[in-house]
């Protein structure tokens, strides 16, 4: 069965398939407007914490800047860097660089030479020993990034001196804090970010750990967004140098930044959760969008089903006495189904009454006609009997003519019978009697009854001598070849032919009607009659097996009739093509009979 052949079926895919599309197309639009909104937010969100790392260290610079100033105008510090007396400054620069929290406290003479450190290597007070000679008489703020073994250290020089209108130099003071893990953790808990710090492409601190330098390290010089994988997680990156306090890079911060992370993975798994709720929630809408559609399918077809089913019963059985009757479903009733159901019913009693009326007319024409054919067959047969009945009656009639009377009488009484017999062959079924039956002896037997007493025309015989034994009724089979052969005779007679033209049936021989069979299968044979008479109009050719319809003055028209109910009551079949002026040939196929109904 088709897929589409049936209209619940229809319904039901076209309705599941609009719930798909619908369905899928929001799911599309939904999911894609959700991941949108999340990239979106995602690079809002890593510029925002890009910000704030940029607002923490200006913070953080300008803080440790402000208290530099401070403890180098105090006038104790002061006095003891002007003491240039490294033993006398070194406990005061410990002092102070435990109340200010740095992690780098040097304190260096006007000639560059240092006179205290705290935090600082020896590797870092010689760098600054180097930087700081030849500024003595510079009075600017100096900032600038060196390495570390933990991270960078960002530095401040401040400049130590005494008096105001001509300020005297005594030296420099020079704070440092660390860029390192512990920093970049207070900035990630502050942004919610993670964060690095790098040098030129050296990455010395990160809230990833160790093994996130090397992966890090190429992406330092890049000014845009970056995308990168570390471990099982993938990030979106931002790289932001860190800049001198005019907002300039300086040859000491040349290289230095801070690498800004977002978690893009978490970011996508908050989507994928999303999605997932969206697809269980699309599955779930589908299913019952499968079930509606179904059901509503369902409501349309079945009262549908339930009416062609009852029509094709009525086309089976013939039975239009049956009344179609829905079912009705309380809140389920379907208006145009029982309307349908109502016009189905109105529409076969109509149809039973039209039938009732037409067989009353049939019956009544059929009557008609018979009555015709019947006062014309009886009234022929009766006046002759009438005029025998005279010539017996008459005084001194002759022994000879009492005879002759009474073998008319006797003649007109059996063609009577015989008129009465093929009424009631008509009207009443026939009894036939199975056995092996050879046609082609019917053949030869309805040839010599059909020719009998009258040999013109000839009837030209062709034989098939392979055909089959079959199971059928010779006797009633010989009585319907006998009236078609008779037909075909008569139609010869009609037309007046010469025997000169060539029948319908090729390869028969050249005979005014012919006789042929042929083999059609193991149980099967056609038996062919057929002429080349006057032929039959084509108006007549549907008519020509009703009961008492003849073209012929003396006919009866019963003998096709006749016929055509032993075919069929023996399991065969007839038919008749005929042109007029060329001839008739009438077709029999027949096999083994159906067993008789007990």
């Amino acid at each position: 069965m088709r897929i589409l052949g049936s209209l619940q079926n229809r319904i039901f895919l076209a309705s599941a398939l609009l719930a798909a599309l619908s369905i899928g197309g929001a799911l599309y639009f939904v999911s894609t407007q959700i991941t949108s909104a999340i990239e979106a937010e995602l690079q809002r969100d890593l510029g925002e914490a890009a910000s704030l790392v940029d607002q923490q260290r200006a913070t953080l610079f300008e803080t440790f800047t402000l208290m530099a100033r401070l403890v180098a105008d105090l006038p104790k510090f002061k006095a003891a860097v002007g003491t240039r007396d490294a033993p006398t400054v070194q406990p005061i620069a410990l002092e102070y660089q435990q109340q200010i929290g740095s992690d780098v406290f040097i304190v260096a003479d006007n000639d560059g030479h240092v006179l205290a450190s705290v935090g600082g290597s020896d590797d870092l007070r010689a760098g600054l020993e180097h930087k700081l000679r030849g500024r003595h008489r510079s009075s600017d703020l100096v900032a600038g990034i060196a390495p570390h073994p933990r991270g960078l250290l960002q530095l401040i020089n401040v400049p130590i001196s005494i008096g105001l209108a001509s300020p005297e130099r005594l030296g420099t003071l020079t704070v440092g804090y660390l860029l390192d893990d512990d920093r970049a953790a207070r900035f990630k808990a502050l942004t919610g970010a993670d964060i690095a710090f790098a040098l030129g492409s050296d990455v010395r601190a990160s809230t990833l750990g160790v093994e996130s330098f090397e992966t890090l390290a190429p992406l330092v010089r890049r000014s845009q967004v970056s995308r990168v994988t570390i471990g099982a997680s993938e990030y979106e990156l931002l790289m932001k140098p860190l800049l001198s306090p005019s907002g300039e890079t300086s040859t000491e911060n040349d290289g230095a930044a801070a690498l800004v992370l977002k978690s893009r993975t978490e970011r996508i798994a908050t989507l994928s959760t999303i999605q997932t709720a969206l697809i269980v929630l699309a599955f779930a809408t589908m299913l019952l969008a499968v079930a509606v559609s179904y059901a509503v399918a369902r409501t349309i077809t079945r009262p549908l089903a339930t009416i062609t089913d009852h029509m094709r019963q009525v086309a089976v059985t013939g039975d239009l006495t049956r009344k179609l009757a829905l079912e009705n479903r309380r809140g389920w009733d379907d208006d145009d189904a029982q309307v349908l159901a109502t016009t189905f019913n109105t529409l076969t009693d109509s149809i039973a009454r039209f039938q009732r009326e037409a067989n009353q007319r049939e019956r009544l024409s059929s009557l008609g006609r018979m009555s015709t054919v019947l006062a014309h067959e009886i009234r022929n047969p009766l006046m002759i009997i009438k005029g025998a009945l005279r010539q017996i009656t008459r005084d001194h009639a002759a022994s000879a003519d009492v005879r002759e009377a009474a073998t008319d009488i006797d003649e007109e009484i059996e063609r009577l019978n015989r008129l009465v017999n093929d009424v009631l062959d008509v009207a009443r079924p026939i009894r036939f009697e199975r056995a092996a039956t050879d046609l082609n002896a019917v053949c030869r037997a309805a040839a010599a009854a059909a020719t009998a007493g009258e040999p013109e025309p000839a009837i030209g015989l062709t034989l098939d001598p392979h055909i089959p034994i079959v199971e059928s009724d010779g006797e009633h089979l010989r009585t319907a070849l006998v009236n078609l052969l008779g037909n075909a005779r008569q139609a010869v007679r009609a037309r007046g032919a010469d025997g000169k033209d060539e029948p319908l049936t090729r390869g028969a021989e050249r005979a005014p009607v012919t006789l042929l069979t042929s083999r059609l299968g193991d149980r099967r044979v056609a038996i062919i009659v057929s002429d080349h008479g006057t032929g039959i109009a084509p108006d007549d050719l549907a008519r020509i097996f009703d009961p008492y319809f003849t073209t012929r003055r003396a006919g009866t028209g019963l003998g096709l009739p006749i016929a055509k109910n032993i075919v069929e009551g023996l399991g065969g079949s007839i038919g008749v093509s005929s042109q007029l002026a060329v001839g008739t040939e009438v077709r029999i196929e027949i096999g083994d009979a159906p067993a008789p109904r007990n």
